[in-house]
This record gives structure tokens, sequence and C-alpha cells, in this order.
């Protein structure tokens, strides 16, 4: 790396904000992020109220089914529509989009109504979520970065989690339609703060889309859960409208293959599938979206019809479920950053999630409120043990220029797992619960019609009247339970093929980070990805002298004073084709006579050039940088991993980083500079 190398073209710089301004953008990114997520799970503890107002029970899984199904398609479109259009836009048009499908939710006066608004919601929320992870590259300063996206990260997990205990609440305080309307004060907030606050950042690259693509996916994958939720209820299983949802999905699905394999920028590149570990993370992230938010929105049903508490009772009586996926994420994420060690956990937590599907399949209206609450912190450890490495073992395995893709690819899977999790839960409920009720009700003379249909009314009869409608709903849940208890014994049979890969040094920082774990959309731009691995390796060396082996390595006659002081002019006239004395001391907030001794004597040594406030290097000089660049450059490569020194184009995308990289620390000293001046 030489003064003389052709700079690469840059992505433009993200502006320098005050650090009161950065806050209220992240403020506001948070509320964008708080709204998405939380709109996944919130309505798990009103469904059944909600089907005591509106009907339509069989097609109650639809509620959380739209919204992920779209929320799955608008992640990849919204993405690439930030990189035409700028971040800022479509973060507010998302609100806009969002808060829209919220009002028509909570005026729903019936199912279809209320499915078609989760629709409109879940492309909003899409859009809110990739632009929200998107914007903090924007905007917030380089070396604060890594804390803020691990924030982000973590509201995003947090709130997918707590969602229901909010639903409750609203649904028993006010109505079941706060859980919607709720999003439109913080929404109109939220868009009022981004116009005063989210600067406008066009990036230079124009992205294409791969529309095709998209729709094929959306389609088939819709088809499969229409087909899956219809199936054996609405439709005999042998019904031509099953058939032809089936065929159609198969159909488009593999036209989906097709098209990939030839588009110019595919959503899902096929060739990732030959990456082993990708693929079996994959299928175990499709197991855990489908347990988990199936699990989420049918053991609320449960715990309201079985056990007679409230909705926001239910909410509450699930968070033992909430305390093990939290913190079995966090436990492991730090023991795979200190060991570099992370097969066990993907094992350990499907055959722990089967074990806890199995126990609570078992519970019943004798069952303990702490009996209950176990079997539910078991449940949720299995999925907290398998969840938070399987994005750290696909980006410790995949090229660089693939992280975003790869990233987004395993999130798809989780998101899509979710979907179709929804749909099967609520077919083998529906199946189940029909038989269930109709013989208990023979068998229970006098209890009305609408205490099977509203919890709250079941709850408020004898409980001898009524023991057998409980027994009912009890039966089904646990058969529920019972048949997706093989799905993660599949888990835990895959999880047997993922390869344990020596982890780099970037993906055992993020290891700790439960943001990575839930995997929130990001960027998929490959040199903004590889800055991050970048930041990522040079945190983990913090307190460690690395500039000095760094510096023996080389094989350079420097010492550590004359290398730090050829680094400083370099990078400045590399950045900014200027090095001045004046701006280096301003930046390390230093008078300039105190550097002006060690500049000199570089400048003695034969290595630089000092022109009043002007600094320059020698021939001299360019060598030992080169030196140092080369060393450098080497070091990364050993801990970045899946990188060759020797491959040009390997070596001008980590340029571009590292030149981005000094380019963004060189803007934030400067604007530190006049803050402190100010």
């Amino acid at each position: 790396m030489t003064t003389t190398a052709a700079p690469a073209p840059q992505v433009p710089a993200p502006p320098v904000l005050s650090r009161r301004r950065t806050n209220m953008v992240f403020v506001t990114i948070v509320l964008g992020m708080l709204l998405a997520a939380l709109d996944q799970t919130i309505v798990s503890t009103a469904l059944p109220t909600i089907v005591a107002d509106l009907g339509g029970g069989g097609h109650m899984a639809w509620v959380v089914t739209a919204y992920l199904l779209a929320e799955t398609v608008s992640t990849v479109l919204v993405g690439r529509f930030g990189d035409l259009f700028g971040r800022k836009v479509v973060f507010q048009l998302s609100a806009v989009v969002f808060t829209a499908g919220s009002v028509f939710a909570g005026a729903a006066a019936s199912m279809p109504m209320l499915i078609a608004a989760r629709a409109v919601q879940g492309v909003g929320g899409g859009g809110l979520m990739v632009t929200a992870m998107a914007l903090i590259a924007d905007v917030i300063p380089l070396r604060e970065r890594g804390k803020y996206q691990g924030a982000l990260g973590a509201v995003f997990g947090v709130t997918t989690v707590v969602g229901p205990t909010l639903g409750g609440i609203f649904t028993d305080q006010a109505t079941w339609r706060w859980c919607f309307y709720v999003n439109v004060p913080v929404a109109i907030v939220m868009v009022a703060m981004a116009a005063r606050t989210v600067p406008v950042v066009r990036p230079a690259v124009r992205p294409v889309i791969d529309y095709l693509g998209i729709a094929l996916v959306a389609l088939g994958s819709s088809a499969l859960v229409l087909g899956l939720e219809w199936g054996g209820g609405t439709y005999a299983w042998g019904s031509a409208v099953i058939v032809g949802l089936f065929a159609g999905a198969v159909v488009l699905l593999a036209a989906f293959v097709l098209v990939e394999l030839r588009a110019a920028e595919p959503m899902l590149p096929m060739h990732l599938f030959r990456n082993p570990v990708f693929t079996v993370c994959s299928v175990l992230s499709f197991i855990v979206g489908f347990a988990m938010l199936g699990a989420l929105t049918y053991l609320p049903t449960y715990l309201q019809y079985v056990d007679g508490v409230s909705a926001t009772m239910s909410g509450v009586r699930a968070l033992p479920m909430v305390a093990g996926v939290l913190g079995a994420s966090m436990l492991s994420g730090v023991v795979v950053s200190r060991t570099g060690r992370y097969r066990v956990f993907p094992l350990t937590g499907m055959a722990v999630m089967a074990l806890g599907l199995y126990l609570m399949s078992t519970m019943g209206r004798t069952t303990g409120v702490w009996l209950e609450s176990l079997y539910m912190f078991v449940f949720g450890v299995g999925l907290g043990l398998a969840m938070q490495v399987l994005t750290i073992a696909v980006q410790n395995t995949v090229p660089y220029h693939e992280l975003g893709t790869a990233t987004s690819g395993v999130t798809f899977f989780r998101t899509l797992g979710s979907a179709f999790g929804t749909a099967i839960f609520g077919t083998l409920y529906t199946a189940q619960l029909v038989p269930n009720l109709t013989e208990a009700l023979a068998r229970s003379p006098g209890v009305p019609l609408a205490a099977v249909q509203s919890p709250q009314v079941l709850a408020g009869l004898p409980a001898e009247r009524v023991r057998l409608v409980v027994d009912a709903y009890a039966l089904t849940v646990n058969y529920v339970f019972f048949w997706v208890m093989p799905v993660a014994l599949a888990g835990f049979v895959v999880a047997w093929f993922l390869k344990e890969v020596p982890l780099r040094d970037s993906a055992r920082a993020g290891a700790a980070d439960m943001g990575e774990g839930f995997a929130a959309p990001d960027s998929a731009e490959a040199d903004r990805q590889l800055e991050r691995a970048v930041a990522g390796v040079m945190r983990t060396t913090k307190g460690r002298p690395v500039g000095r082996q760094v510096l023996l390595a080389s094989g350079s006659r420097l010492d550590p004073v004359e290398a730090w002081t050829l680094g400083q002019i370099h990078w400045r006239l590399r950045v900014r084709g200027d090095a001045r004395l004046s701006a280096i001391a301003a930046a390390h907030r230093m008078p300039p006579e105190v550097l002006a001794p060690a500049f000199a004597r570089a400048a003695g040594a034969g290595y630089a050039r000092v022109d009043g406030d002007h600094l320059s290097l020698t021939p001299a000089g360019e060598a030992e940088i080169g030196r140092l660049g080369t060393a450098w450059r080497s070091w990364l490569a050993a801990r970045l991993g899946d990188w060759d020194v020797a491959d040009p184009a390997d070596r001008a995308r980590l340029d571009r980083a590292l030149d981005s990289l000094a380019e963004r620390l060189l803007e934030e000293d400067e604007h530190a500079q006049e803050m402190a001046g100010a």
C-alpha cells in the first residue's frame, strides 16, 4: 500500500453529526425498529379476543403469517430502494405505509380485512427494519458504530419476545385494537424526528433489483403457506384447490431457482448452497423461526383458555420462555467469543428445544404454574442456544463480498420458517380443536357457545361446568406441541452436519453481540461489510501492542515513533491529498510544538520532508510505508480468514475498506476538533 497506488472509487463518506444530533438520529432509528419488530408478536396474546370479536378462528394464523410474508419480501426490495432513492426517504415512506396498515388493522370489521391490513403493515415493517440498520452505517461515527449496531440488534431481539406481554396489556386495559392504534402516535413522532434529524445520504452505486426473483419467491411461499393452512380444514387435502396450490408452489419455487441462477444480482445466490455451513444454518434457522413464532402465537391461547388467565397475564406467564431465549443467547455468545467453538450450541439447542416441546405437550388443567414456567423456560433455553450462533457460523465461512447477502439469506429462512410455523401450528390446531370441542360440548349440557369462543366468558363460568371444554383446549394445544417436536428432532439431526470452522477474529468479536443472533436485516453492500469486519478485528485487539508486532514483522528499519509519524503523513496524503503538522496536532489535541520534533526526526532520517506546515514523504519513506502496508495486510488476512493477499481483487477490496475507514476516522477527528473549539 504505497502513496502512488491509484485510489479506488469511494463510497461517499457519511456526514459527521454533533453528539446531540447523533443521539436524536439513533432514537429515531430505534423507534422504527421498535415498531417493526414489536408487531411480529404483539398480537399473539390478543388473538383469542380478536377471534371472539371478528370470528374466523380458522384464519387466526394468517393474522401473524400475512405480516411475516409481506415483511420478508419488503426487506429485500426496500434495501435496494434505499440505495436508489436514499435511505431517509424510504425510511419515512415505510413509516407512512406501516401507519396506514396499523389504522386499517385497528378499524378492521372482519378477519379478511384484518389480514389484509397486517400485510400492509408487514410491507412497512420490513422497510423500517432494513433501513434502520442501513442508517446506522450512514450516520453513526465509525468508532461507535459497533456499540450502536449491537444496541439496535438487542432492541430487535427483546421486542420480538416481549411483544406478547404488551399485547395482553393493551387488550385488557383498552381493546385489542390498541395493539395497532398505539403505532400511530409513535410513527408520527418518528417521521417528524426523521425529517429534522436524519441527513440525506445517497449511495453512489445504483443496484440492479431482482424483481422477478422476489415476485416468484413471494408467490411460491404464499401458495405453499395457503395450502398448508387451508388443507384439512377449509378444503380437503385431496381437493383441487389444495393440490393446485401445492403444484403452483412447486412450479413457482422451481422457476425462482432458475431465475436466481441467471440473475445479475440475485436476491439469494444459489451458489451459496454449495457452502455446507450456509445450507445447514439456513435449515436450522428455518426450524428456529418455525418453533419460536409458532409457540409464541399459540401459547397465549393455551394460557387464556386452560389456565383462565387474562390476556395481560398470559404475556407475563410466557416470560420464562423469554428469559430462557435471552439468557441462553447471551451465554452462548459469550462462550463462543471466548472459545471460538460453536457447533455444540445448535446441537444442544435443538435437543433442549425438542425436550421443551415434549414437556409443554404434557401440560393440562391440573399442571401447576411453576411447572408450566419450568417447561416454557426449557423450551426458551433451547431456542436461545440454537439461534445465537447460526449467523456467526455463516459469517465466518462466506467470502467478505457475500457477507451481507449470506446474512440476509439466514434471516430470510428464519422469517420464512416463522410464517410456515405459524401456519402449520394453525392447521394442526384447527384440525384438532373442532372434534375435541364438539365432543366436549356434547358432554357438557348448558355450556353456552360464547364460552367456546371467548376465554373471558369461559373463565367466568364455574370450573366444574366447563371442565371438559377446558380439557379440549388443553388437548388441542398439547397435540400441536407434540407434533412439532419431530421438527426440532429433525433439526438435531441436521445440526450434526454443521462443520466447525475456526472463527475469524471479526466473527468472534460479533458472537457476544446478541443482535447478531437475532439477525436483524443488515446491509448487503460488500465494501461496507468488509469495513465492519476490519473494525471488528481491530476491536478484538484493544489493549494489545499490535502496532509493534506488525512493525517487527515488516522488517522495516523504522522505530515506533517514526512509523507513527510516517503513517500520519501517508494517510492524510492518501485521503486528503494534503498533510499539515497543524492538522495532525489539532486532531490529537496537542500544540504543534509538541509534535514538531518527531516529524523533524523523521525528516532528518531521510523519510519525510518538512516545509513549514506542509509534510510529505520521501521515496525512502514511501518504501517503508509499503513494507508496513504489506505487513498490516498479512496480519489482517490471517485474522479475517478466507483471504488471499496475493489475489489482486482481495487486495483492492481491502485497500478500499482501509481507505474508507481512514477517511471516516479523519473526518470524525476533524469534527471533534471543531466541536472542541466551538
